[in-house]
């Protein structure tokens, strides 16, 4: 073969060695993509997860919060701990 020959055979393969490189930088580029999508869709989920028991505690809290906080637990409490009582009328004092 001359070199007239070769020019014209790399003239064609170039396209196509152009082509199959590009094709290959693409097909790595969707897998690569893909990885990351599927990492990050893993980390929604437990980010999720973690919010729906952060949730479930709120809404545990939120519950003892207002059983601790009802007039009867409160009196009951101040009767026990800290030994006080209801005044009676005679106990009370009007200021005018």
């Amino acid at each position: 073969m001359n070199i007239l020959s070769q020019l014209q055979v790399w003239r064609v393969l170039k396209p196509i060695i152009l082509m199959l490189i590009a094709v290959m930088g693409s097909a790595v580029a969707v897998v690569y993509s893909k990885h990351i999508a599927r990492t990050k869709f893993v980390v929604l989920q437990s980010l999720e997860q973690e919010r729906d028991s952060l949730n479930e505690e709120w809404g545990r809290l939120l519950l003892e919060q207002s059983t601790w906080a009802s007039p009867s637990h409160v009196e009951r409490q101040a009767i026990k701990r800290l030994h006080m009582i209801v005044p009676t009328a005679d106990m009370t004092v009007v200021i005018k």
